[in-house]
């Protein structure tokens, strides 16, 4: 891909750039589309089916970093209190039910299984993971920002 100069210039009273048609094109982009804007580029916008991949493997990575760090005993009683105040509070959806049952039965062999696995029932549960709040700020903003790009 070669790399194209661009001129920043005004723009009413803002600076701004014009990106070259083939550009929009080649992106299949067009009047009324939208870009990200991150820190450091300008870029299309990810398709819906390709953002669900990536959110679902961002999940899957802070479920990583959790069994990397934590111990199956520490990541149960967590899960397990959270479980537990989020019903208190009324805050429960369906698979809090699949998941206080994987922390209460299941070995940890089945629990890392959830956690770590990349079939559909896995990502299903990661969407809802009880062991939120044990990763540390930095590395969950770590991980945040290399999923953003």
């Amino acid at each position: 891909m070669s790399v194209m100069k661009i001129e920043i210039r005004r723009v009413g009273n803002s600076l701004g750039v014009i990106l070259p048609k083939s550009t929009l094109n080649s992106w299949g982009l067009g009047e009324g589309d939208f870009l990200e804007l991150t820190k450091r580029s300008l870029r299309p916008r990810a398709s819906s089916t390709l953002s669900v991949e990536i959110l679902d493997e961002h999940k899957r990575k802070l479920a990583v970093a959790v069994a990397s760090l934590f111990t199956p005993n520490l990541i149960r009683a967590h899960s397990l209190a959270n479980l537990h105040r989020w019903r208190r509070n009324d805050v429960w959806v369906t698979a809090y039910d699949e998941w206080k049952e994987i922390m209460e039965t299941s070995s940890d062999g089945e629990l890392f299984a959830v956690m770590l696995g990349r079939d559909e029932h896995a990502n299903r549960l990661r969407q809802s993971p009880p062991y939120v709040g044990l990763l540390p700020r930095e590395v969950v903003k770590r991980l945040n920002e290399e999923a953003a790009g």
